[in-house]
């Protein structure tokens, strides 16, 4: 660490960089049952429409083999 070149008027401002405090935070409070089937349910609720997004887009997202084959075939024909 480098050291301040200026007067500091009070020595706490000088340490505060070194200062650790001795105090411990309250311990957490558990979470009750509801809360945590609540949180169960909001994740499987974000999953399923991950997962349905998926299932639902696939077939919109992949290539009819029908369609391409038959613009092909009757582009072949009008030569």
């Amino acid at each position: 660490m480098f050291r301040r070149r200026e007067p500091v008027p009070f020595a706490f401002l000088a340490e505060a960089d070194k200062f650790r405090s001795n105090v411990t935070p309250p311990p957490r409070e558990r979470a009750s049952f509801g809360q945590l089937a609540g949180r169960w349910l909001l994740g499987l609720t974000i999953v399923a429409g991950l997962v349905g997004s998926l299932v639902l887009g696939m077939p919109a997202l992949s290539q009819d083999q029908s369609a391409t084959q038959t613009q092909e075939s009757q582009a072949s024909q009008g030569h």
